[in-house]
């Protein structure tokens, strides 16, 4: 390395995205670089992008601008799912040095030396998506709170709007070993919760072929992990980042209701309750399905927090197809919804059908079904009112005052120093506040040095 300085680093998107950079990011200080807040004149700036919607491919180009604009003279590099999948256009953005692909973006260093800031189109190394058939380990470090765990990536699955394979690859994962090294890299670092993220997590090992019976189960899936992880010391708490319906089996429901450190809260992606946008969608399930897997969660963990994915505005979906699914999701016992305004993207399937939904009746249905989830919410929170649960408390942006989720994510909110921050404290949760969080308070007396 012939040029050592300072790096920042500005992430879109998901946890995963989050693990990622974090990988990347030790990769430099490895190096000899030092981290700097994004924006404060770093030599090197690495944007990790997001590409699921129009709309995170416009704010890539608005942060491209925002490094620009603090970092004079700094390489912009580009990397992430934009970068795959939209190379050029990055690239031609005024100020970009570099871009990597899915199968570039870890030999980030190997490319530093080839690149100098300036006029002109930015270097692109990005191959084709294939090339991008090797699991790479990351876990984040962004606060002191909790990490974002890697344990699968890619997706072989073939929903009509998704662009996902198209920017990560096939579906892959790591192994069991690897997996619970670094829950101990993390656990050493005196990090409290960990939460296991992938683009399809529960298809590790491969595990959608043995699920849905096209092979024996001849290696470890997802649940052989969770069982593994379990046993790590010093951790806390796991949370499930999210899980497809399909993969999410009574053997994982059970799994999670007879542990005690994985968090009763599992994250679901419906995307629609019709049987007949599921079907346009290829997704691999019918709404009966998802309703079974509710059914089941509530009867084995009444407490347990449930979050589902929708999309709005898919191609041909009616008003009476729309309020199917509102209706449907309304009568489901479930926590609060992740709601996505349909967005075309470019080589997917969906971008060609008929029936497109006008954009404002999109943006509608969005708001229709914000506001049912925010009255779930409320009702989830109500629900458990006068209850003690475990939270995990952490920083929040008002002096005085620090933030925390119970085991069942919960949010809550609670007067104390920063002292208390990364710790786990059984807490009575007395009200819901005006912010719509919940008020609570340390339940039996737990002093600061107790606790």
């Amino acid at each position: 390395m012939s040029t050592i300085g300072t790096v920042s680093f500005y992430t879109l998107g998901c946890k995963l995205n989050y693990s990622e950079t974090s990988a990347i990011g030790r990769q430099f200080e490895a190096a000899g670089y030092r981290e700097v807040p994004f924006r404060e004149g770093a030599d090197v700036v690495v944007i990790n992008t997001c590409s699921v919607t129009e709309f995170a491919d416009r704010k890539c180009r608005n942060v491209v601008r925002r490094a620009l604009g603090g970092n004079a003279g700094a390489r912009i590099i580009v990397v992430g799912c934009y970068a795959q999948l939209k190379p050029d256009e990055i690239a031609n953005i005024e100020g970009v040095d570099l871009v990597l692909g899915a199968a570039e973006k870890f030999r980030i260093l190997d490319f530093i030396d080839g690149i100098g800031g300036g006029a002109g189109k930015g270097m692109v190394r990005a191959g084709e998506v294939r090339e991008a058939d090797r699991f790479v380990s990351s876990f984040s470090f962004g606060d002191r709170t909790r990490s974002f765990l890697k344990v699968q990536d890619g997706c072989d699955y073939k929903c009509t709007f998704c662009t996902i394979p198209l920017a990560r690859g096939a579906s892959r994962s790591s192994t069991v070993e690897q997996i619970v090294s670094d829950a101990e890299a993390i656990a050493a670092r005196g990090v409290k919760e960990i939460v296991l993220t992938g683009v399809n997590i529960g298809d590790f090992g491969n595990g959608t072929a043995v699920i849905e019976g096209q092979r024996p189960r001849k290696e470890a899936l997802f649940v052989d992990l969770a069982r593994a992880l379990d046993k790590v010391a010093g951790i806390t708490r796991f949370r499930i980042s999210s899980i497809e319906p399909n993969l999410c089996t009574d053997e994982v429901i059970e799994f999670v209701a007879n542990s005690e450190r994985f968090a009763p809260h599992f994250h679901m992606p419906l995307q629609s309750g019709n049987n007949k946008q599921l079907a346009q969608m290829r997704r691999r399930y019918r709404r009966e399905l998802f309703a079974e897997r509710v059914s089941h969660i509530r009867k084995v963990m009444p407490h347990c927090c449930i979050g589902v994915d929708l999309i709005v505005g898919f191609p041909g979906e009616t008003e009476e197809d729309f309020l199917e699914t509102y209706r449907f999701v309304q009568e489901l016992d479930i926590t609060y919804l992740h709601v996505f305004t349909y967005s075309e993207r470019a080589n997917t399937p969906a971008a060609d059908m008929e029936g497109a939904v006008p954009l404002s009746e999109r943006r509608r249905r969005n708001k229709m079904l914000g506001i049912l989830s925010e009255k779930k919410r409320r009702a989830f929170y109500e629900r458990h009112l006068g209850e003690v649960r475990p939270v995990l408390l952490e920083k929040s942006k008002t002096e005085g005052l620090l933030h925390g989720f119970t085991d069942n994510y919960v949010k809550v909110e609670f007067p104390a120093d920063d002292s208390w921050v990364n710790h786990l404290v059984p807490m009575e949760l007395t009200a819901v506040g005006a912010d719509g969080l919940v008020v609570a308070e340390v339940a039996d007396s737990v002093s600061v040095s107790g606790r």
